[in-house]
């Protein structure tokens, strides 16, 4: 008869629960995997809004004062929706002398809108354009 001492190995339960113990930290890597795909995939489209709305205030920047995408109101951009996702448009408000019969300035908000995930997101892009006439 052998004696019974020391054994040597891991029993069945230990190996268990070692398992489950990796199979719950993968399934929190892969969570986390998941979102940081999503985190970087929302920045990729913000990227890409806020360069169209740049580009377009660097647009009208460099034109005339008096030029037709500058007068008041609202504009939008013939080639919507750019890159079938995105949506450009442009505000133009006027301030004008104490005398209210020549513009001083112009204030220009561009927007770009696009849909994320289903919800409608946006990035605005404001400046101050000065009549270089006026003084």
């Amino acid at each position: 008869m052998p004696i019974l001492g020391k054994q040597n190995g891991f029993t069945v339960l230990e190996i268990l629960v070692a398992i489950i113990m990796l199979v719950i930290a993968l399934l929190g890597m892969a969570s986390v995997t998941v979102m940081v795909i999503k985190g970087n995939s929302y920045s990729k489209y913000t990227t890409t809004a806020a360069t169209l709305a740049n580009d377009k205030l660097e647009d009208l920047k460099h034109q005339a004062f008096d030029a037709g995408d500058l007068t008041e109101g609202e504009h939008q951009d013939a080639d919507n929706p750019l890159q079938a996702l995105y949506t450009r448009k442009w505000q133009v408000g006027a301030a004008r002398d104490v005398t209210g019969a020549k513009v001083v300035m112009k204030t220009i908000s561009v927007m770009v809108d696009w849909s994320w995930e289903g919800r409608q997101r946006n990035v605005t892009i404001r400046t101050i354009m000065a009549n270089p006439n006026y003084y």
